[in-house]
C-alpha cells in the first residue's frame, strides 16, 4: 500500500545550528585528548570523567590514554557495594514485577561504601603525575582540576542492553531479559543518574558525548550552555526514534522514510518525549547529542514555563508518539492507572492520561475499542480476563468492551481507567501526559512477543484501575465527541479537540490556508503538522528564524516564546494545512 503521492521530506535527524561557539567543539578523541591534555602542567594533574550509566568506559580509556598519557587510572564503580549488597538495598525497587518497579528517589551516595571511597580518595591523594579518573559517581572520588560530564541518551542506553549485552548498575545480567533491564533502568539507574547529573551542571567543564562508538564529541560548559540556551530561543524538534513490534505497521516506514526498510514493520516512535528523545546541537561541523532529560534539567522553566515547572518541575508534560498497525495487527487491550494508584504503588507523580488522534486509516473499515459497554458484569469480565490470561479462552472483548468506527482525523480521548485498544490499519498520533511505560495490559490476543516470550499482562493491577462506573454514554460524552469549533473565518477553523475535563492537556486543531498567530502565555506548546506536506514557523518579532515544519513532524515551543505564525509553505503553499496544537490547562 503506498501512502504518499510524493517522496517522503520527513526530517529523520533534525539539529540546531549553534552560532559562536565552534572553537570550543571538538570531535575524535585526538582533538578530545589534546585538549584535556591543556590542563597538565608537569605537577600532579587530575582529570574527572563523570560518566552517565551505560557510557562505555573502556572506551574511553583506551581513547584518552595515547595523550593524556595517565600515571594512575581510577574506576569509581569501585566505590560502590559489590553487586549482592546493592541488590539488597534496591530490592524493594526492582520488584519481582517483569515490567514495574517502584521509582527510586535517592542518590548514588546511597550505595557506595564508605571505606571504600575514603581508600580510593587516599590514592588521588598520595598520587603523583596524570590521574584519570572515571566512572559513575567519579567526582565523588574528586572534583578533579578538570571535570568532565560523560552523557549518555536513553534510546542508546536501551539499544546497548538489548544488541551489546550492556548491564544495569552493578547487575552483572548481561544475557538478561531486555524488559527487566529497560525496567532496572527507568525505575532505578536513570533516575539516579539523573539525580546526580544535577550536581554537575554548574561545575564541569567540559560536555562528552559518546553515543556512537568511536566518535566521541566534547563541548566546553560554555558552549553546552550557550547551544541549549540558543535552542531554547526557538521552535525545535527532538530527535525521534524508530522501533518494530509485533502488531506494527508499514506506515511511518514510507512517511517517517526510517532507512531500516529491512525490518518487517515499525510499530513506535517517540518524537516528542523529552524523558527519552533527544535533541542535536551542531557546532560548525561537529554533532553533539543531548538527553531530553539533561535539557529539562538544565533550563526547565525557559522549556516548560514558570506555572509547569511549578505544576511539574523538571518534567516536560507532553508526549507525542506514533502507533501504526497499517497493515499491522491490533495493540493490546489495556488500561492506565488512576492519579492515586500512580503515586502509592510506583512512587511516581502523575499518571498517563492519553488520546488517540488518527493521522490516517486504511480502506476498509477500522475500529477502536473504547470504555465498558453498558450493563456489563463486572464479575463475569475479570473472571474472563482471567480465563484468557491462562489460555483457557480468547477473551471475548467485543462482550465488555464499546468498539467506535474511526476515520482519518479523528480523535478520541483516555483518560486514566479507560479501557482501550486501536485496531489495525491504523495511524495514531498519541497526545498524552508523558510518563511513559505505565501500560497494563488486559489481553493481548493470545499472543508472544518478538523474544518469544508471552507478552506480559497485568490484569490485578488493571481490574484495580478501569472506572467500572463509566459506560457508553459517558465514553460517546466524554472521549469520542466531535470537535467544537472555536473560531473560523476565511482562512482558518480553529477547533478544540479535547481532551477529556478529567485531563490537563488543552488540544487545537487548527486548519488554514494563510498565516494564523499563536499565543503561549509563556507557558511550552507542542504541534505536528497532521495535513498538509509542510508549513511556515515564524515569529512577529524576529526572535527566531523561519522554522520549517513537515508532515507528521513534532516540534516544541519553548516557553521563552510569546507568540509565533504559522502558514502554508513551499509545496503546501497554496493548500490547506492542519496542525494540532497541545499545551497544558492551567
Amino acid at each position: 500500500m503506498k501512502y504518499l503521492n510524493t517522496a517522503s521530506n520527513f526530517v529523520k535527524h533534525p539539529s540546531t545550528k549553534v552560532k559562536g561557539y565552534d572553537n570550543e567543539a571538538f570531535q575524535s578523541y585526538e582533538q578530545i585528548g589534546k585538549e584535556l591534555a591543556k590542563a597538565k602542567t608537569g605537577k600532579k594533574t587530575v582529570i574527572v570523567v563523570d560518566c552517565y550509566v551505560a557510557v562505555d568506559q573502556h572506551e574511553i580509556i583506551e581513547g584518552l590514554t595515547p595523550y593524556l598519557q595517565p600515571d594512575t587510572i581510577l574506576r569509581s564503580d569501585d566505590i560502590f557495594y559489590d553487586e549482592d549488597k546493592v541488590y539488597e538495598l534496591l530490592k524493594h525497587n526492582i520488584t519481582d514485577d517483569r515490567v514495574y518497579g517502584i521509582a527510586y528517589h535517592g542518590q548514588w551516595r546511597d550505595l557506595v561504601d564508605e571505606e571504600r571511597l575514603k581508600k580510593a580518595q587516599e590514592e588521588v591523594k598520595n598520587a603523583q603525575g596524570t590521574v584519570l579518573i572515571i566512572g559513575t559517581a567519579a567526582s565523588y572520588i574528586d572534583r578533579g582540576d578538570v571535570l568532565v560530564l560523560a552523557d549518555m541518551t536513553i534510546w542508546e542506553t536501551q539499544m546497548r542492553y538489548r544488541n551489546e549485552h550492556c548491564c544495569n548498575f552493578k547487575a552483572n545480567n548481561p544475557n538478561e531479559d531486555m524488559i527487566r533491564k529497560f525496567k532496572r533502568g527507568y525505575f532505578i539507574d536513570w533516575r539516579l543518574g539523573n539525580f546526580h547529573k544535577q550536581t554537575l551542571y554548574d561545575v564541569f567543564d567540559y560536555y562528552l558525548d559518546t553515543v556512537i562508538h568511536n566518535e566521541p564529541k566534547m563541548i566546553t560548559r560554555n558552549a553546552f550552555e550557550q547551544g541549549l540556551l540558543q535552542l531554547l530561543q526557538q521552535p525545535f524538534r527532538t530527535v525521534p526514534f524508530f522501533d518494530e513490534g509485533l502488531w506494527g505497521g508499514q506506515w511511518m516506514k514510507e512517511v517517517c522514510d526510517v532507512e531500516d526498510k529491512e525490518k518487517p514493520n515499525y510499530a513506535w516512535s517517540y518524537n516528542l518525549l523529552f524523558q527519552e528523545n533527544e535533541v542535536n546541537l551542531t557546532f560548525g561541523d561537529v554533532r553533539i547529542n543531548v538527553p531530553g532529560y539533561t535539557l529539562m534539567q538544565r533550563f526547565p522553566k525557559q522549556l516548560i514555563g514558570e506555572k509547569g515547572f511549578a505544576r511539574f518541575g523538571a518534567e516536560y508534560p507532553i508526549r507525542y508518539d506514533f502507533l501504526d498497525t497499517m497493515e499491522g495487527g491490533y495493540l493490546s487491550l489495556q488500561v492506565h492507572p488512576n492519579q492515586q494508584y500512580m503515586h502509592q504503588t510506583f512512587a511516581m507523580p502523575y499518571t498517563q492520561d492519553e488520546s488517540y488522534y488518527f493521522l490516517d486509516c486504511g480502506p476498509k473499515d477500522t475500529y477502536m475499542y473504547l470504555g465498558l459497554k453498558d450493563n456489563i458484569n463486572k464479575e463475569e469480565m475479570i473472571r474472563d480476563l482471567k480465563k484468557a490470561e491462562k489460555g483457557e479462552i480468547p477473551f471475548p472483548a467485543d462482550t465488555y468492551i464499546n468498539k467506535f468506527a474511526v476515520k482519518k482525523h479523528d480523535h478520541l480521548h483516555i483518560p486514566a481507567g479507560t479501557i482501550h485498544c486501536a485496531g489495525a490499519d491504523t495511524m495514531v498520533l498519541e497526545i498524552s501526559s508523558s510518563p511513559c511505560i505505565f501500560t497494563f495490559k488486559l489481553w493481548d490476543w493470545g499472543r508472544v512477543g518478538l523474544d518469544g516470550i508471552p507478552r506480559p499482562v497485568h490484569i490485578d493491577h488493571g481490574i484495580k484501575n478501569i472506572q467500572w462506573d463509566k459506560h457508553t454514554d459517558w465514553i460517546k460524552e466524554k472521549c469520542a465527541f466531535s470537535p467544537v469549533t472555536i473560531e473560523e473565518d476565511d482562512t482558518h477553523k480553529e477547533e478544540r479537540t479535547g481532551l477529556c475535563e478529567l485531563q490537563f492537556l488543552e488540544t487545537r486543531r487548527v486548519w488554514m490556508k494563510d498565516k494564523t498567530l499563536h499565543k503561549t502565555n509563556n507557558e511550552t506548546q507542542a504541534l505536528n503538522l497532521i495535513s498538509g506536506r509542510e508549513a511556515l514557523i515564524e515569529s512577529p518579532t524576529g526572535q527566531f528564524d523561519p522554522f520549517v515544519i513537515h508532515f507528521a513532524e513534532s516540534v516544541c515551543i519553548p516557553a521563552t516564546i510569546k507568540e509565533y505564525t504559522i502558514r502554508p509553505y513551499g509545496e503546501s503553499e497554496h493548500d490547506e494545512v492542519a496542525v494540532m496544537k497541545t499545551y497544558v490547562r492551567f
